[in-house]
């Protein structure tokens, strides 16, 4: 019974391991449309480069030059970056489902409320 119990222990620390690192990789274009200043809709493309746990990459918009992504970090399905725009830095975390990344972003400035967006990964050409 003891060996019985112990192999299903083993199982299930196997399991919950093996499932850790199941989420794909990030690495590429990821898109989403969001509404302007002006109340337009943009789409802002988050380029991921993704090497462990480690999340680099850039987010770009109509708006300006490409912003660098910093302390981006991936753990199992779950990933985490900041970005700094006009002052203030914006954290974003997210959960990847597939080719969809749910996104909450937060500022550390009462100008810029939060927000959730879904990414969805955009599509290479052969």
């Amino acid at each position: 019974m003891k060996k019985l119990l112990c192999l299903c222990a083993a199982l299930m620390m196997a399991f919950t391991a093996a499932s850790a690192f199941a989420a794909s990789d990030v690495t590429g274009s990821w898109t989403t449309n969001m509404a302007g200043p002006n109340g337009d809709s943009m789409l802002i493309t988050f380029t991921f480069k993704q090497d462990g746990v480690k999340l680099t990459g850039t987010v770009a918009s109509p708006m300006g030059d490409p912003m660098e992504i910093t302390e981006g970090k991936v753990d199992g399905d779950k990933i985490s970056f900041n970005v700094s725009f006009n002052g203030m830095t914006i954290k974003h975390d997210g959960v990847v489902t597939g080719d969809t990344i749910k996104l909450t972003s937060k500022s550390d400035s009462a100008d810029f409320p939060g927000m959730e967006m879904t990414l969805t990964r955009a599509k290479t050409t052969p």
